[in-house]
Order: C-alpha cells, then sequence, then structure tokens
C-alpha cells in the first residue's frame, strides 16, 4: 500500500439551492463521512472544505489517517481544488477517491472504478483535466435516468423524489462505508468487496 494519504473528494455544487441535487450526492458523502468520524469539514486556502480524519484504533494501532474535501466551486471547476489539495496534502494520484453521482448505474447502486472515461460528467471531466490524468479512483453513485426526455443536465439538478429519499439517504450511508473500507482494506480489495455484492 503507498505511504500517501487518501484524498476523498466529494463532488457538487455550493449553496442551499443545490444542496438536496442528485448531483450533489457526492458531496453528501463527504459530510456523512466527517460527521460519522467526528470530524467537520472547515475552509481550506485550496477553495474547499477539508476535513483530516483518522479510522477508530484497531488491535491497539491507531487506525489510517485521511483528507475528506466537497469543493467551493461549482462542478465543472471541481479539478482546481483537487489538484490544490493533491499538492498541499502530497497525495498520489491513484490515492485520490472522487465520490460522485452516475447516470449510468441504476439507482441506489455504487461501484467502485478506476481510471477509464468521464461519461459526461463534468466534475470529472475537470478533475481530468487539472490532474492531466484519468487514472485516479471513484465512486459512483447511481442516480437512475432521466424520465421520458428530460435533459440528463436538468435531471442532475433536481433533488430526489419525495418517494426515493429514503433509499438516496442509505446510498450515502453505504458510501460512506464505501470510503471507508477502501481507507482500511486498499484499494483492490475494496473494489473487489464492493462491485462483487453490486453484481458488476
Amino acid at each position: 500500500m503507498s505511504s500517501s494519504p487518501w484524498l476523498v473528494v466529494g463532488l457538487g455544487n455550493p449553496g442551499p439551492e443545490y444542496a438536496g441535487n442528485r448531483h450533489n450526492v457526492g458531496a453528501m458523502v463527504v459530510s456523512a463521512l466527517a460527521a460519522r468520524l467526528g470530524g467537520r469539514l472547515s475552509k481550506h486556502k485550496a477553495r474547499a472544505e477539508v476535513a483530516q480524519l483518522r479510522l477508530p484504533p484497531l488491535g491497539g494501532l491507531p487506525g489510517p489517517g485521511f483528507v475528506a474535501a466537497v469543493p467551493h466551486t461549482y462542478m465543472n471547476l471541481s479539478g482546481g481544488p483537487v489538484s490544490a489539495l493533491v499538492k498541499y496534502f502530497d497525495v498520489e494520484v491513484d490515492q485520490v477517491l472522487v465520490v460522485h453521482d452516475e447516470l449510468d448505474i441504476p439507482f441506489g447502486q455504487l461501484r467502485l472504478k478506476k481510471g477509464g472515461g468521464e461519461g459526461g460528467h463534468n466534475g470529472l471531466r475537470s478533475v481530468s483535466q487539472s490532474l492531466a490524468t484519468k487514472d485516479y479512483c471513484r465512486l459512483r453513485l447511481g442516480v437512475g435516468r432521466p424520465p421520458g426526455r428530460m435533459d440528463a443536465a436538468d435531471f442532475v439538478l433536481r433533488d430526489f423524489a419525495s418517494a426515493e429519499r429514503a433509499d438516496a439517504a442509505l446510498m450515502v450511508q453505504e458510501g460512506v462505508e464505501v470510503v471507508l473500507d477502501v481507507v482500511r482494506l486498499g484499494w483492490e480489495r475494496a473494489q473487489l468487496e464492493v462491485n462483487t455484492r453490486a453484481g458488476a
């Protein structure tokens, strides 16, 4: 395993009007993660809310530490804060985990993926450009497909429907567990376990 800490970034748009959008489910996971570990996201000069977190002790040894962040920028400018945090915390690119909404996965399902395309996701495109690589890790949170002929961009900027909210909250909590698995177990083992559970 790398000696570099993990940098876990939840993508979203800033401001209360976007807080419940499908597009913000990555940011929801990171906020819930910080709360789960008793941390608090606070302003950082990299234009992000950042918390330095640590897993609980195991077998008398301190748990691994990692950095959690939510960019302050709009989704399509997410890469600037991510790149700045990579430099500030001296993180290897393969220890960057971007948590984001995904249209191509059924609602409520989660997948871990390393590298590959961005699938039209503006946040991922910005991260890839700023890091000059696509070889970072992703936690993809399925938000479903737009109904009928609704534009995908309009769909992701809507809140979860009332009938979906309980399952969306469960997905956020499962996302927290997956991030903890990645930090605790390492990428390969966590990816195998998570994607096997999902039937990927």
